[in-house]
């Protein structure tokens, strides 16, 4: 597997030059994680055209060292991280601005004489768009697991138990069933609470009529999964089925006409046109989609001003939803991968509109 993580710094030294730098100091810990194989945190990288270094203490001594295409800088309260800044021959420093503590960025400034930091963003966040065959297979995973759980979730869920009692479950399956951990904190709305779009479980307990939102997703080896279905604790209104149904013909819209080479803004519009023909335009407020990898929120997006196109092996989100203000809310959403000729969607789970 190192081949792997070797060709992931080949491509990122193929950047350097181009971005005015001698080397890339990787502090975010999901690209220190894309570069290593491993978790990221309270480790750094320093990757220039001639070293590949990690830089880290002895509690993570052992794992740094069977790193084979890594070399091993051990800090300590003896041998501070500063020191192998101060012997590096180069002068131009790239750091990453979105991650870098200001607090570390203004002692490096003050403390290395003769060389300059340069701000970057975005080197690695490119290489990590596009999936190589095992990320796909580990989110593909990731979306078996929440398929699985969502069909868990339909036998479990009764009028009268709270939004946390529902999340809670959701959340234990998950664990008991092979997921690392969660991609973010479960979204598990009811009722006017569902109008919320990222609504946090609260108390309330579920009650005839209510429409329930279940945004979820799972870590499955270090990637992530990400789903919503919306589900009606007994009879929903006329209005009611009315959205869900513009809900769904508008992430079926998109699902049938997305493919790679179109803009963000492009994809966008298969849902919002939808919606907006629909009269309920004012009501979808948020982009509809986002790529998922070593984190649930990645770039690029399928957004009104994401104008770039959406390059193939991307696997974004497809969720589009309408909020009325004290009243309900509705969204559904899958994950698929997007090709040439079209998308590859990764969830099986039933999209239809269901009663419990």
């Amino acid at each position: 597997m190192s081949n792997v993580y070797e060709a992931r710094i080949h491509a990122l030294r193929a950047k350097l030059e181009g971005a005015g730098i001698d080397g890339l100091y990787v502090t975010d810990e999901y690209n220190v994680s894309y570069l290593t194989g491993t978790r990221g945190k309270d480790c750094t990288l320093w990757i220039s055209q001639t070293e590949a270094v990690i830089i880290t203490d002895f509690r993570y001594r052992e794992m740094a060292q069977n790193l084979n295409h890594l070399t091993l800088f051990e800090t300590s309260l003896q041998v501070p991280y500063m020191d192998f800044f101060r012997g590096l021959s180069c002068s131009r420093i790239g750091v990453e601005k979105n991650s870098l503590p200001l607090e570390k960025y203004l002692d490096m400034t003050a403390q290395l004489s003769g060389k300059t930091l340069v701000p970057v963003s975005g080197l690695i966040e490119a290489l990590r768009q596009i999936k190589d065959e095992e990320e796909i297979r580990r989110i593909v995973e990731a979306q078996k697991l929440g398929d699985k759980t969502f069909l868990h979730m339909l036998d479990f869920i009764k009028a009268g138990m709270t939004e946390l009692e529902v999340a809670a479950e959701l959340e234990y399956f998950f664990r008991k069933n092979g997921a690392d951990g969660l991609s973010f904190s479960t979204i598990a709305v009811s009722g006017p609470n569902s109008s919320y779009p990222h609504g946090i479980p609260s108390e309330r307990k579920l009650q005839k009529g209510d429409f329930l939102t279940l945004d979820f997703g799972c870590v499955y080896k270090g990637y992530c999964g990400d789903m919503t279905r919306t589900v009606a604790i007994g009879q929903p209104t006329d209005e009611m089925r009315k959205v869900y149904d513009i809900v769904l013909q508008a992430q079926l819209s998109a699902c049938d006409h997305i493919r790679a080479g179109l803009t963000g803004v492009e994809c966008d519009a298969f849902a919002r046109d939808v919606i907006k023909a629909a009269g309920y335009g004012e009501f979808f407020g948020h982009s509809l989609g986002h790529a998922v990898g070593l984190q649930v929120h990645e770039s690029p997006r399928y957004s009104m001003a994401y104008t770039d196109p959406i390059p193939e092996n991307v696997i974004v989100s497809i969720e589009p939803g309408i909020y009325l203000p004290g009243k309900f809310g509705v969204r559904i959403e899958d994950l698929a991968i997007v090709k040439k000729d079209g998308i590859i969607n990764l969830n099986n789970a039933p999209k239809e509109l269901i009663v419990l």
